[in-house]
């Protein structure tokens, strides 16, 4: 069992207003301590709140976290998890059509496909150069990417950090 402390951040990029308190008590109880956030209006999408909140924990807070929202209708999420000496760094994006996606991370932030993963996509890839396409699209969770990323920005002046796709 890995010890230690990490950091992270849970963005919560749309959710309904009557939802925000079971969020916070929700991603409370998965920290081990209660929670307030600060709610702000999701410019992307009528009557939804945003939120972002930088947290430290135990290492595994970050998946504790993602399990606690998982598969709530309408709630849109990302958590990461910073990577320890003694721990891989984490990244779960939730949307209600897609459900949950995770990639481990690295010291800079990129996710790491495992080898297996890759071998498999080449292997139902074949020779077929689109679907090799596919299936690092689908093991880099670029259909989660693509649909945050208009939840992700944010009306002026709200206090948003930026996720960019490299490459």
């Amino acid at each position: 069992m890995v010890n230690g402390t990490t950091t992270g951040v849970l963005y919560v990029h749309s959710s309904p207003r009557a939802l925000c308190p079971h969020v916070e008590w929700a991603a409370g109880r998965a920290m081990t301590r209660a929670v307030n956030f600060s709610w702000l209006d999701q410019p992307a999408q009528d009557g939804a709140r945003r939120t972002e909140f930088t947290w430290t924990g135990a290492v595994g807070t970050g998946a504790a976290i993602a399990s606690a929202l998982r598969g709530w209708e309408h709630l849109r999420y990302e958590v990461t998890e910073e990577p320890t000496s003694e721990s891989d760094g984490g990244r779960w994006m939730h949307t209600p059509d897609l459900g949950v996606f995770y990639a481990q991370t690295d010291v800079t932030g990129n996710m790491v496909v495992p080898e297996d993963r890759v071998r498999y996509a080449m292997e139902v890839a074949g020779s077929n150069a689109l679907e090799l396409h596919r299936e690092l699209r689908l093991a880099l969770g670029q259909a989660w990417d693509d649909e945050l990323e208009p939840f992700r920005h944010a009306a002026e002046g709200n206090p948003v950090v930026w996720l960019h796709r490299v490459g």
